[in-house]
C-alpha cells in the first residue's frame, strides 16, 4: 500500500501542497479510510506508509517520481500542505518507466496526468524492485556478482605492474596494517583466466580502493572508473598532480615523493584517510 501524489509542477525539496478537493481519500472507501480520523488525514497513520511523488506526465516539472515519507501535514479547507523526506536509497523513476508498469501498481491509464492524492493498494517496493532489476544494465566484459561479497577489512590497490611501485605498496600495507585492514594488490591474485575479472572482483569486494595515478597508466584510470561506478570509497595517490586526470582533479588526492621520506609520509596520510572512511583506528 502507498500514497500517490501527483502535481503539475512537482514540489520543491521537502515541502508541497495540493488542493484539498483533489484528495481522493474518502471515509467510506477502502483502503483510503484507514488513513483518516474524523474525516481528515491523520499524520500518525499517513507517515507509516511510503508515498510516490510524481510530476504530471506532460507537466512543467521534472518527469520523474520519487519515493518519500510524509512527516507533517496541515489540511485546510482549500489547500493541504505537507512536508516529506525522500528515500535517497531509491533512485528516481522516470514517468515513462512508471507508466510502463502502472498496471502492476493499480493505476489507471490517465492516473498520472492530473493533480491528486490517493491511496493505492499495491506493494510499491516489490513492483519497483522487479521492474528496476529487469531494466538494470549488466556489464558484458566481466561479472559484478562479487559486489554482494564486500569484505569490510579489505583494501584493494590499483597501480602499474612494475617493480618500482613495490615500495609504494609496502607503504600502503603499513598504513592498512596499523588499523587492522588487509591490503591486497591486483597482481597478488590469480583466480580467473581473464585478468580483468580478478581485478574487478578485487575492486567490488573491497571496502576501500586505493589507485595510484602516477605515470598516467591507462589500466589504473579504467579501474578508477570501475570503482567509482560501484560506489566504492576511492583514495587517489600520485607522484605528480599532472598525472591526475582533468575530470578527477576536483577530488582530494594524496601526493607523495618516490623516496623513503615520501613513502613514510604517504603511509601516514593514507592511514588517516583510511581511518576516516572505515572508522578503524590504531
Amino acid at each position: 500500500m502507498f500514497h500517490l501524489l501527483v502535481a503539475y509542477q512537482g514540489w520543491p525539496d521537502g515541502v508541497g501542497s495540493i488542493p484539498t478537493d483533489r484528495i481522493y481519500i474518502k471515509p467510506d472507501e477502502v483502503p483510503g479510510s484507514a488513513f483518516l480520523t474524523d474525516g481528515k488525514l491523520d499524520i500518525a497513520k499517513v507517515s507509516n506508509v511510503p508515498a510516490l511523488l510524481v510530476t504530471e506526465t506532460g507537466g512543467s516539472g521534472p518527469q520523474f517520481a520519487k519515493v518519500a515519507y510524509i512527516n507533517k501535514l496541515v489540511q485546510g479547507q482549500r489547500d493541504t500542505s505537507f512536508q516529506y523526506a525522500v528515500d535517497s536509497s531509491i533512485q528516481p523513476i522516470s514517468n515513462k518507466d512508471l507508466e510502463g508498469f502502472s498496471g502492476q501498481l493499480g493505476l489507471g491509464k490517465y492516473t498520472l496526468t492530473h493533480t491528486h492524492w490517493r491511496v493505492c493498494d499495491a506493494d510499491l517496493f516489490r513492483v519497483l524492485l522487479l521492474n528496476q532489476q529487469r531494466g538494470a544494465i549488466s556489464p558484458r566484459v566481466f561479472s559484478s556478482e562479487s559486489i554482494h561479497e564486500q569484505e569490510e577489512d579489505l583494501v584493494s590497490v590499483m597501480m602499474p605492474f612494475k617493480a618500482e611501485f613495490d615500495s609504494v605498496f609496502s607503504a600502503l600495507q603499513t598504513a592498512a596494517d596499523a588499523i587492522k585492514l588487509r591490503c591486497v594488490r591486483a597482481d597478488d591474485i590469480w583466480e580467473h583466466h581473464a585478468v580483468i575479472q580478478d581485478i574487478v572482483s578485487l575492486i567490488v569486494k573491497a571496502k576501500v580502493v586505493i589507485c595510484d595515478c602516477s605515470g598516467k597508466n591507462p589500466n589504473v584510470f579504467y579501474e578508477i572508473g570501475i570503482a567509482h561506478s560501484f560506489g566504492k570509497e576511492v583514495i587517489l595517490i600520485t607522484q605528480s598532480e599532472d598525472d591526475i586526470p582533468f575530470d578527477l582533479r576536483h577530488l582530494r588526492y594524496v601526493r607523495y615523493l618516490p623516496n623513503k621520506e615520501g613513502w613514510k609520509a604517504l603511509s601516514k596520510a593514507v592511514q588517516s584517510r583510511l581511518e576516516t572512511v572505515t572508522g578503524n583506528s590504531a
